[in-house]
This record gives C-alpha cells, structure tokens and sequence, in this order.
C-alpha cells in the first residue's frame, strides 16, 4: 500500500531511539499516522515541527497497518509564530483540536482547506483571532454539530439577536430571550458579520464555541477533555487583551 499527499504536521511522539510517530492532516486521507524513520537527526528535526506544511509518502504492507512515512518540508510556520507566545499558543491549539476531533483516515477536505489559511494567516495579518474563532465554529460543522445563528429560535426574528441557547446551539434576539437571558451564552456580533471584532467579543466567542466543543464534541467522544492546549491559547488570549 502506498499513497502521496501533502499535508500538516499535528503532533510527533518519540518512537524507539531515532524515530518518531507523526500524525498529519492531509487533504485526500484526513488525519493519518506513521513512522518517520531518522527524525531526531539534524535534517528531519527542524522539518517535523507542528504546523509545518509537508509533502509525504505513507507505506505499509496492509492498510490497516500504521506504516511508515517520508516527509518532505514544503512550508515552515515556525518563523511567523515562533516569536510571539499568542500565536504560537493559537497554532498549537490548532493542532491539538485537530488531532483530538478527527476520525483517523477520514478526509474532510474543506476543513482542510480552511485550517491551512487559518495556519498561513498566524503572524500574518491582525485579522486572524477573528479567523480562528470562524474556524472553531466550522470545526464543530464539519463534525456534525454547527450552531444555527440564523434566526431566532423563539420568534424567527433575524434582528437583534444577541444569544446562543446552550442547549440547541440557536441563536435567541433579545427579545426572544426575555428574563431568560441571564442562561443564554453572548452571541458576539462579530459572528454575524457586523462590525469590528474587538478583544472582548474575541473572548465571549471563544467561551461560546468552547461550551459546544466540551459539551458537544468532547461529550461524543467519550466525555475525554479538551486539549490542554486550547485552554492555554484562551488563557493567553485574555493576557493579552
């Protein structure tokens, strides 16, 4: 068995004395795992850091098994986020999301597409927290469990709509909420296409998105915790607002 693809790097754990386990999210065959054979050595160890952009070959003798990879370094993230701790905490939450929610072996193609811009946009553009809270929102749609922010889900009004229901994920005016308000999560209005998005509402999206992540994802998946490092990157998100 043999295939090529391109792909980023997720996560890589020692293997033996000089190899390493890597996972990759590839566009064609998802989040794949495989033996990269030599990777403490002084060529593969700057190539095999997480959110680099690889071009690999994975080998086995039968599918099932894990097989091995060879990788080739087509683009390093390294520069644009290793200076500052905000990103770099942003680009590991990424990565981290990725390898704790996909499917082994299952493509998810747009996904894909989505998170290599989200990668490429780290360090690059001030734009980009707003992205990675559209991407945190297109993660949870992509595995079954979007939120509905259209309308109100108590009068169908699409004005003024300012909360999420906990429960179903569907947005609630403010006057659809009533003395129920204080229960309902914010809807920041940035998620709605209007205005800036300032700290504040970067903040109250990440809680949002947060909450379905944990009660939502986490829950299908066993009840397993969020990746540390998701916390982290909120953490240092605040810090820095």
């Amino acid at each position: 068995m043999e295939w090529r693809d391109q792909g980023v790097l997720l996560a890589v754990r020692k293997h033996g004395e000089n190899s390493a386990i890597i996972e990759v999210f590839t566009a064609e065959h998802g989040r794949h795992a495989g033996v990269v054979r030599g990777a403490s050595s002084r060529k593969m160890t700057p190539v095999l850091q997480p959110g680099a952009q690889l071009d690999v070959t994975w080998r086995a003798r039968l599918a099932d098994h894990l097989g091995s990879f060879t990788a080739e370094p087509l683009r390093s993230r390294a520069a644009a986020v290793m200076a500052d701790r905000l990103t770099l905490s942003a680009l590991n939450s990424i990565c981290a999301l990725l390898a704790f929610a996909l499917p082994e072996r299952e493509a998810h193609a747009a996904l894909y597409q989505r998170s290599v811009t989200l990668f490429d946009l780290l360090g690059n553009t001030e734009g980009w927290p707003l992205a990675y809270l559209r991407w945190e929102l297109a993660l949870l749609e992509d595995l079954g469990f979007g939120l509905d922010l259209r309308r109100c889900a108590v009068n169908g009004s699409r004005d003024d709509l300012a909360y999420v229901s906990p429960k179903s994920g569907r947005a609630v005016s403010a006057e659809g909420a009533g003395e129920w308000a204080d229960r309902l999560l914010p809807l920041p209005l940035c998620l709605l296409g209007q205005g800036p998005a300032p700290d504040s509402e970067i903040i109250d999206g990440l809680r949002l998105t947060g909450h379905f992540l944990t009660h939502w994802l986490a829950h299908s998946l066993g009840n397993k915790p969020l990746p540390a490092a998701r916390q982290r990157f909120v953490d240092a998100y605040i810090r820095h607002s």
